[in-house]
């Protein structure tokens, strides 16, 4: 695999990874812009606008946008996250010019037609209804929410349909000419791809994206807190969280391997304890998403209303017992997931655009898989016990539960709970 980054005049980045057995191309276009970059009244415009740049531009209707992909047998298609914006295409080797067309064409000429916008707000406002019909969807809506109140960050990438339903054609042109520039776009491509070409295609397909940089996005404050919402349910949704470390942070890799030990697997403490050992839940597992400024750990747990009340304890035990009890042979295990997963992304040039293409919006260069490797051998059983102490005792707690949650404690209990005398011990 050989990796090459160029800068283009107007700040854009292009990136690839030359995989020539291969004999397709995953590429994309990647923005640093998400849903922490809109303001109170714009909540949900970047997530309708992804939706809309596929509604026809200035030369091409929706319909020829579609038949063109898939007449050469290609696929097209986007996501918004809290950060970032990817518009992604698939592809055979011969079409590559193609796709850099249709791409630019719909970043750059979007007709934003208003019968395309009335359709498409509908849609979208029965994402959002069916997003609350979700209780795992709304309990993670709630959750970002109390931990990031009245902030970007805390607000559904999705919006509300009170904000979706004020759009208009003339706010998308103007939140794409504020957030689509130059310097925050990455144009990615892995596979059998060349890079000169692709830059050369860059250069004429992207030369009228701005050069300027787009303005920074307030910096996030972690609150903590508490969200409850009683549904009629037969399963409760519940959500532990405290703050985590952001991308560049010292402790990364050690709060990502800490996820991985307490709820990242079968072989994992919470799933062992919890689902095999007591069978208090259906589902269990930790996760930690990492931001440019901040951070989350989280442990979600799905259960019955008659086993929260055995429920909460043993998850507080546990994240309790991290700071003292991980070993190495627990940390050596979460190592080797980690690696292999960053191996099996290699095999995958979707997985690998992506990979490369976040990796300069977030650090302004490739990270190599030794660099990356060498990153988490260095963490050391103690670096993770004291981030363990860090996160779950010093740090302030979030809690979030849907359905039949009466008996959830309260934040203020679990706060206690995690910073007084062991109520039990934990076998392992």
């Amino acid at each position: 695999m050989q990796v090459r980054t160029t800068t283009l005049a107007n700040g854009m980045t292009v990136v690839t990874d030359q995989m020539p057995h291969l004999k397709t191309v995953a590429l994309g276009v990647w923005i640093r812009t998400g849903s922490r970059a809109e303001n109170p009244d714009q909540n949900g415009i970047t997530h309708l606008l992804e939706h809309m740049a596929f509604k026809g531009t200035l030369s091409r209707s929706a319909r020829e946008i579609a038949e063109q992909i898939e007449a050469v047998g290609g696929e097209l298609n986007a996501s918004t996250s809290i950060e970032h914006t990817n518009y992604y295409a698939r592809i055979l080797a011969e079409d590559l010019p193609l796709a850099v067309d249709l791409l630019a064409d719909i970043l750059q000429n979007s007709a934003f037609d208003k019968d395309e916008l009335v359709r498409e707000k509908h849609v979208i406002l029965q994402e959002i209804g069916a997003a609350y019909d979700s209780p795992d969807d709304r309990a993670f809506d709630l959750f970002q929410e109390a931990a990031w109140p009245e902030q970007a960050l805390g607000r559904p990438i999705l919006g509300t349909p009170e904000t979706v339903k004020s759009f208009s054609r003339d706010a998308l042109n103007s939140y794409l000419q504020d957030r689509y520039r130059g310097p925050d776009m990455v144009l990615s491509a892995a596979g059998a791809v060349d890079h000169d070409e692709l830059v050369e295609l860059a250069k004429e397909k992207f030369k009228s994206v701005s050069a300027l940089p787009a303005e920074k996005e307030t910096p996030a404050i972690y609150r903590g807190g508490e969200q409850k919402l009683t549904k009629d349910l037969m399963e409760a949704q519940i959500l532990i969280g405290f703050e985590g470390r952001p991308y560049k942070s010292k402790d990364y890799y050690a709060i990502q391997i800490l996820a991985s030990v307490l709820g990242g697997g079968m072989s994992s403490r919470l799933f062992q304890e919890i689902r095999e050992k007591r069978g208090l839940c259906y589902a269990i597992y930790s996760f930690h998403w990492a931001f440019s400024d901040t951070g989350m750990f989280g442990v979600h747990a799905a259960t019955s209303q008659e086993d929260i009340a055995a429920l909460m304890p043993v998850i507080v035990e546990e994240l309790r017992a991290a700071g003292d009890t991980i070993s190495l042979e627990e940390v050596a295990r979460s190592r080797a997931q980690i690696r292999a997963g960053l191996m099996m992304a290699l095999e995958s040039p979707t997985a690998r655009a992506g990979q490369i293409a976040r990796q300069v919006l977030v650090h302004g260069r490739i990270l190599s898989i030794e660099e990356i490797s060498e990153k988490i051998e260095a963490v050391t059983v103690d670096d993770i016990r004291r981030v363990a102490h860090e996160t779950f005792i010093d740090s302030t707690p979030t809690l979030t539960a849907v359905g039949p949650v009466d008996s959830v404690m309260s934040v203020d209990e679990l706060a206690r709970s995690l910073s007084g005398p062991v109520l039990q011990a934990v076998s392992m």
